[in-house]
């Protein structure tokens, strides 16, 4: 893996397809072209040394070459599924965000994925502009929480300008001009702030670790998807989420351009968004001398313990539970599980994953037995999630549902668990559910884990109605893969009773032809319109 010239990792695969993305975002754009700097942006100071930007007047954002007029606003129309009455969809609602244009060619709006979450409309509004023109997904990528949309009309595109997206990750203490339309008014807005941290967080959209920059300008609702410049107008990122009120005030968080140019690369390289690769283990760090000393290390070796490898991760036909894994393409990892970034910065490892593309191949030295060991792993692939975290760009984004008399069967997914207990699921949730989430993955491919949400009145559920909520564990003592299973089992089976074995070795029995010729009856009277969801019944 190459260094950056700040010493960021660069991916050796993909690079082209970054390459071309790069070029085209740093075209001229109507005669004139942005200019950017190797050496990161100039800076401005105050007396006490500390950045500044000046707001009196917007043609000094103009001398500071801030494309305020690539900036635009965003109006979605949300249509969420009821995930705990999967067969329906709850009221729509609208809300606002900001995006900004990245490419004048190809016609692209780069904003968050959150802002477009479930859309059924999407109106896109410039600076400036009393009209409204509709707005279509290009792409969508929900780990990173960045999407691409575009607008048909030529009138939209007439005098629109574009921004440019840094090759740099920004420098501790380097100001940021964060632009967009929050809540608060309706036209444009600017704050001003610092890069206070860069490091690998959690993306609250889908709850990944990717590299993100912390800075203490302002970001509230409807921010998201607004560009943060630098002084010299250079676009470092894109705003997305903020600390919850209560545990910090200004405290907000950028996508840096790292992140946004893999996601633009990947739509490029694969004709769609696959996402962020991770090696899906689960590691220990090796910060104890003793622990060291045990899987024999040497003083001058560092590493991680691989304490756990799922059946479906990418590297389980070449790593050992036990390996300690030392570098990977040739970057040495930390005892406490980080990489250099750049000078007196480091980051989690999982970066060095994030950075390259499916089906990239992963260079690997690890500890094996006392002897160090030159692994290759030729294509790295996605595990398969047995509990999803989002529905998204999957062949059905609906929640599966299957219905027999009245007992109602969905699939465990988070979306379902925030329907059903809240955004607290974890402390809401029954225990055993949430212990599988946490703690079990996936065996296969295809797997999913069952429950059955609730038991719907009806003469042949009387005395199972406190049973809800409950993990489905066999259907006729044979062991539950997935809902489609499930319905195959309970349609085909010639037995007298349908069995249906629940967690905490309950049991619910009915007969079998009677719950067939009682599921239209609860149809009918609980005003359900199919007894399965359309991904059961038609296969794609």
């Amino acid at each position: 893996m190459r260094r950056g010239s700040r010493g960021i990792a660069v991916s050796p695969l993909g690079t082209e397809h970054a390459a071309d993305i790069r070029r085209s975002l740093t075209r001229k754009n109507k005669g004139s072209e942005v200019p950017t700097s190797s050496k990161g942006s100039a800076r401005r100071t105050d007396e006490e040394g500390a950045p500044e930007f000046d707001f009196d007047k917007e043609d000094k954002l103009k001398k500071l070459r801030v494309p305020l007029d690539a900036v635009v606003k965003i109006w979605c129309v949300h249509s969420t599924p009821n995930f705990s009455l999967p067969w329906q969809r709850k009221r729509q609602y609208r809300s606002t965000g900001s995006g900004f244009c990245i490419d004048t060619q190809r016609r692209f709006i780069l904003t968050t994925a959150h802002c477009i979450e479930w859309q059924t409309q999407i109106k896109i509004q410039c600076k400036g502009s009393d009209t409204k023109y509709l707005g279509k997904v290009v792409a969508a990528g929900w780990e990173c929480d960045c999407a691409v949309l575009t607008v048909e009309c030529d009138e939209f595109w007439q005098s629109i300008d574009r921004v440019i997206l840094s090759d740099q990750v920004p420098a501790l203490e380097e100001p940021v001009l964060c632009v967009g339309y929050p809540i608060g008014g309706d036209t444009i807005s600017v704050t001003k702030g610092v890069v206070s941290r860069v490091e690998v967080t959690t993306y609250a959209a889908a709850c990944t670790d990717l590299l993100a920059i912390q800075i203490d300008a302002s970001i509230t609702s409807g921010n998201s998807g607004g560009p943060a410049f630098s002084n010299a107008g250079e676009c470092l990122g894109m705003a997305f989420q903020s600390l919850s009120a209560g545990h910090s005030e200004h405290l907000g968080y950028i996508i840096p351009t790292a992140v946004i140019t893999h996601f633009l690369a990947d739509i490029l390289k694969h004709g769609r968004y696959t996402g962020f690769p991770t090696l899906g283990i689960e590691t220990q760090t090796m910060e104890n001398a003793n622990l060291r000393d045990a899987y024999g290390m040497q003083p001058d070796m560092k590493g991680v313990l691989v304490g756990r490898i799922p059946p479906t991760s990418p590297v389980k036909t070449v790593l050992k539970v036990g390996d300690v894994l030392m570098s990977v393409d040739q970057v040495s990892i930390a005892n406490d599980g980080t990489v250099s970034l750049r000078r007196h910065e480091r980051v989690a490892y999982s970066w060095l994953l994030a950075e390259k593309f499916y089906g990239d191949p992963v260079k690997m030295q690890v500890l094996r037995d006392g002897k160090t060991v030159e692994l290759v792993l030729e294509k790295i692939q996605p595990e398969w999630p047995l509990v999803p975290v989002h529905m998204f760009n999957q062949v059905y984004e609906g929640p599966s549902y299957l219905m027999i008399a009245g007992l109602v069967f969905t699939t465990l997914s988070v979306p379902f668990l925030r329907s059903e207990f809240g955004e607290m699921w974890d402390c809401e949730a029954p225990i055993e559910i949430v212990h599988r989430v946490m703690h079990q993955r996936a065996t296969g491919h295809g797997e999913q884990l069952v429950l059955l949400t609730q038991v719907l009145a009806h003469d042949l559920t009387v005395g199972y109605e406190d049973l809800e909520n409950m993990l489905l564990v066999t259907v006729n003592d044979i062991k539950v893969q997935n809902l489609r299973q499930v319905m195959d089992i309970t349609q085909s089976s010639d037995a007298e009773y349908l069995r249906f074995g629940l967690h905490n070795s309950l049991v619910l029995v009915v007969k079998a032809t009677e719950a067939l010729k009682a599921t239209p009856e609860a149809l009918k009277q609980h005003g359900i319109p199919s007894a399965a969801s359309a991904d059961l019944l038609n296969p794609m």
